[in-house]
């Protein structure tokens, strides 16, 4: 079983009187910043210039930095929680030649530690803090008075007290209140792309499209397909995020709890784990991360493609035009409007969209 360390086990002092920059202020680094800032820490965030984030961070009372050079210098502790593969470049030119000896640098996904992209000079200290939930709910959670459960790694431990450095951070950030998990930088990061990959983003959105295409194929309105095989996805998943696979069956209609045993198998089957064990040994050998790196390094071409072709999919068509009935999510053509202020043009017919 897994090493779970609490509050009790994490001493904030550690970082009193140490400046703490976390580079970039997105999901997560909004999150540790302003969570590490009411834990009564000196924390800065570390903003391009003509970053639109920078407003929001002032507003937050956050102290701002836009030299990447002189913020380096200024860090005893660094988090780095921009774009996986923005973190190179960023390592390469300004943090590695600036960064003090002794200091600690932190980041919340194993990425580039782990694919060796990064390689921290010998007298720093490297660890990972990874938060299991996405920053606003790391946010959220603490000003409740609790917070989301943390991983922590130590990928090199040049003072002697890396572990508890990260024990703090991670208590700083809240993590520490709910617990904060042992692993490595390798166990973190193979197991966050490969359920990314096969289960969570790739498998699930595989699964849905194919779903939704075989209905409107056999004749089924894609405004009903959309239904079954899309919006109520979140009713399961909340059911099984809540209490489990088994809260989830028991929740659900007899008929739906047969169908789940006796069908399910037959689509994720002894085919699909084999192809699955092909995903994780192309993530272990390093040949998911060459192949995204050449991506991102030629524009993304592939990337950019595949958006294109699901933009002017049915499915997203079709979903566009029944979220417009229920205003209360985020996604709908309302909020669209009301947040970014474009005007979208009524939802089209089925016929006209099947024909597009």
């Amino acid at each position: 079983m897994a090493t779970v360390y609490y509050e009790k086990d994490a001493d904030l002092g550690l970082l009193k009187g140490k400046k703490i920059v976390i580079f970039g202020y997105g999901s997560q680094g909004h999150a540790h910043t302003l969570n590490l800032k009411d834990s009564g820490l000196d924390v800065s965030v570390c903003l391009r210039p003509e970053s639109k984030a920078i407003d929001r961070a002032k507003a937050a009372g956050v102290n701002v930095l836009t030299n990447p050079d002189e913020a380096a210098r200024s860090a005893d502790v660094v988090m780095i929680v921009i774009p996986d593969e923005d973190q190179k470049k960023l390592w390469d030119d300004h943090i590695a030649p600036n960064l003090k000896k002794g200091a600690a640098l932190f980041f919340a996904h194993g990425f580039n530690i782990h694919f060796k992209r990064v390689v921290p000079r010998p007298d720093l200290d490297c660890l990972l803090i990874a938060p299991k939930g996405p920053g606003h709910l790391v946010r959220s959670q603490y000003q409740s008075g609790v917070g989301v459960p943390c991983l922590i790694a130590v990928g090199q431990d040049a003072s002697g007290k890396a572990k508890q450095i990260g024990l703090a951070y991670a208590r700083g950030i809240g993590g520490a209140r709910a617990g904060v998990i042992e692993t490595t930088f390798k166990e973190e990061t193979e197991t966050d792309l490969f359920g990314e990959q096969s289960v969570l983003c790739g498998g699930v959105t595989a699964l849905i499209q194919a779903g939704f295409e075989t209905l409107v194929k056999a004749g089924y309105q894609p405004e009903v397909a959309y239904f079954e095989c899309l919006h109520e996805v979140k009713l399961i998943v909340d059911l099984i995020y809540n209490g489990g696979i088994a809260n989830m069956r028991y929740s659900i209609s007899n008929t739906a709890e047969y169908g789940d045993y006796t069908r399910g198998p037959r689509l994720i089957n002894e085919t699909t784990k084999k192809e699955m064990a092909k995903i994780l040994e192309e993530i272990q050998s390093g040949k998911f991360a060459k192949e995204y790196i050449e991506e991102c390094e030629s524009g993304m071409p592939q990337l950019k493609q595949f958006r294109k072709e699901l933009s002017g999919s049915l499915i997203e068509k079709v979903g566009d035009q029944l979220r417009s009935m229920m205003p209360w999510l985020d996604g709908s053509v309302q909020k669209r409007e009301q947040h970014t202020g474009e005007v979208i043009s009524p939802a089209l017919k089925t016929a006209d969209l099947v024909k597009k």
